[in-house]
Parts: structure tokens; sequence; C-alpha cells
């Protein structure tokens, strides 16, 4: 019976972390729809008009975060979203990591370690999840990074705007064929 225990122990410790990674990027859009909720609350939407518009609030901010990253060509913008993402991301690992560490680990010196890996290592992972949509997507086979290399100087064809992508060069050379008819 012990053992048991152990081990349901184990994988509950590990379903919470698995959970905390993967709604790590959903940190700041969580923190507008709690207070964009609350604000409606004490604004007399009711409990349930105030979770509506709380949800919406937070849906909102999500899709408005990945498509600004997904739809913006200038990197320092792609960089200011994608820290307004992960900043929130890290302080939330921070203060689980802390709060998990108290449980095990007798040493504040080592529960600060413990809760600052663990906030570089989930803010990190909002940062990553969020640069899927910087690259336009997820890779797709045959492609290094989601980039298409068009030459020896490693230019990426998506980089260049002088150059064209390969559906346009595809339309490009159908025109030049029928244009030569």
């Amino acid at each position: 019976m012990l053992a048991l225990g152990l081990v349901l122990n184990t994988v509950g410790i590990g379903l919470f972390c698995w959970l905390v990674f993967a709604l790590a990027v959903y940190a700041l859009p969580f923190f507008v729809a709690l207070n964009i909720g609350m604000m409606a609350f004490h604004g007399g939407a009711g409990v349930i008009g105030a979770l509506l518009i709380g949800i919406a609030a937070g849906a909102l901010t999500t899709a408005l975060g990945q498509t600004a990253v997904a739809v913006t060509r200038s990197g320092r913008l792609r960089v200011a979203i994608a820290i307004a993402f992960a900043v929130p991301a890290a302080i939330a690992g921070y203060n689980v990591m802390l709060a998990l560490s108290q449980i095990g680990i007798p040493s504040l010196a080592w529960r600060e370690v413990v809760a600052c890996l663990g906030a570089v290592c989930i803010g990190g992972t909002a940062w990553t999840r969020l640069s899927v949509f910087m690259n336009g997507g997820p890779p797709r086979a045959g492609r290094v990074g989601g980039a298409i290399p068009t030459g020896s100087h490693g230019c990426h064809a998506r980089d260049d705007p002088s150059s064209p992508s390969s559906s346009n060069r595809f339309v490009q050379s159908i025109l030049l064929r029928s244009k030569a008819r």
C-alpha cells in the first residue's frame, strides 16, 4: 500500500509539473482575464457576467498576442510581445517552484535556487511556445527552422523582402511562361 501511495504521489507531482509548463504561456492572459473579471464584478456585472467577460478578455489577449507575433515583421516588436508573455510566466513559475520547494527543501538558500531555476525554465517554455508563432507556425518536413534558404549567403526567403517566397516564385514562373507564348 505504501508503494502505491509513492507511485501515485510521483504521478500526481509529474502531472502538476506538466500542467504548469503547459499553461505557462497563458499567465498573462489569465492575469488580464482575472483583473477584467474582477473589475466587471465590482462594476455590477454579477458572477456569471463577470466570468464571461473575464473569459472573453483572456481569450482575446491570447489571440491578439499570438496574431501580433505572427503578423509583425519587426523583430524588436516580436521580442517585446514575447517578453510581455514570458515575464508573467517566469514570475508564476518562480512562485510555484518556491511553494513546491518548501515541501522538501529545508534550506532557504536552496529553495531560492530551485525557485529561480523554475522561473528560468517556465519563462523559457513560454518564450519557446510563443516563438512558434514568430516563424509562421511549426516547421514543415524538409525545412530547417521553418525557413527556406535562398542562396549561398544564408538569407531566408521570408526575411528578405526583395526575395519572393516559393509560392510567389511558382506563380511568377507560370505568368512568365504564359507571356512567352
